[in-house]
């Protein structure tokens, strides 16, 4: 007798349904079950505001939530980077999965990258966060470009490009490799350039917390290194009281000697969106090995930044 299929609540968009499809895979090879895909429709996908406007934090998360509190689903896939940075004590993160690239990237017209891009330039976004950076590199730099607030799915946000609306747009790196669109990037972001959103790039596997089975077959799709850095990441946004959607970078990597992996490094950077005004700061620390300990790290950059000014250079903040 076939076991009773898992039932994985994922958002109906094309990259939610390609991250769910894969983390479906897994999950089945680690529990021996089937798994199938309720798809789900949240508020961030139906809204037409941008992000800014209706908050950000939580709005392509909150039906999930609710479904699985409701039972309808066993456990949901997130992006991390939209997750809240608050977690409900009746749902727990069982896993979270293998990072895959952080980045953010341009896709312009005419294969052009960043730097070659002409005086003028139209560049979209619906970040505050790469707005901010973009638009101070700009300044560094003396190139001449206007950041666009855009919405919308990958291929209408492409579709601005192909359509000649903008000259160029800028996307996560994670989500083109997981459609298999890699191959449309024109310019590849350095982090030295614009720092991606904190967990940006990775995935969140959530389920009730008293599910003991499940949560323990979950944990076997935990990547430690990953959840240490973006809990730091994490840790740090929640210290700044900022939402998702506020102009907040922030990535921990690891630093190796060539033959150990000895210390993370956390980089984190708050602006205002015309790029006039960064805070950029870094921290260095060993390896994290508990939550707690990951934790301070954010919080000990978040008080380093808020003593330089990053409170007044948000937008948002948190509720």
């Amino acid at each position: 007798m076939t076991e009773k299929a898992l039932r994985l609540g994922t958002r109906r968009s094309k990259l939610a349904m390609a991250q769910s499809g894969q983390v479906a895979d897994a999950v089945s090879q680690v529990t021996g079950r089937p798994v199938e895909l309720v798809e789900i429709t949240t508020y961030g996908d139906v809204s037409r505001e941008h992000l800014a406007q209706i908050g950000g934090t939580g709005v392509f998360v909150a039906a999930l939530r609710e479904a699985l509190a409701r039972g309808e689903v066993d456990f949901a896939v997130h992006s991390l980077k939209d997750l809240p940075t608050t977690q409900p004590d009746e749902l727990v993160l069982a896993a979270i999965p293998e990072r895959e690239d952080p980045r953010d990237v341009i896709i312009a017209r005419d294969a052009l990258k960043l730097t070659d891009l002409p005086r003028g330039a139209r560049i979209g976004t619906g970040s505050p966060r790469r707005m901010a950076q973009l638009n101070a590199y700009a300044r560094a730099h003396g190139m001449d470009i206007e950041t666009v607030p855009i919405r919308g799915n990958v291929d209408t946000r492409i579709g601005y490009v192909t359509k000649g609306d903008l000259d160029a747009v800028v996307l996560a790196a994670a989500g083109l490799n997981r459609i298999g669109r890699s191959d449309e990037v024109t310019d590849f972001l350095s982090v030295d350039t614009v720092l991606p959103a904190p967990g940006q790039g990775a995935l969140a596997i959530e389920c009730a917390a008293d599910d003991a089975d499940l949560v323990a077959a979950l944990a076997e799709l935990d990547d430690p290194f990953t959840r240490a850095a973006v809990t730091a990441e994490r840790s740090l946004l929640a210290a700044l009281e900022a939402g998702c959607s506020a102009p907040v970078g922030a990535l921990a990597d690891l630093l190796d000697d060539g033959q150990s992996v000895k210390e993370m490094r956390l980089r984190g950077v708050v602006g205002t969106t015309d790029g006039s005004t960064l805070v950029q700061l870094s921290t260095t620390g060993p390896v994290p090995e508990t939550h707690e300990a990951a934790t301070a790290l954010g919080r000990e950059l978040a008080t380093e930044m808020l003593a330089q000014g990053a409170a007044g250079l948000m937008g948002e903040r948190a509720l």
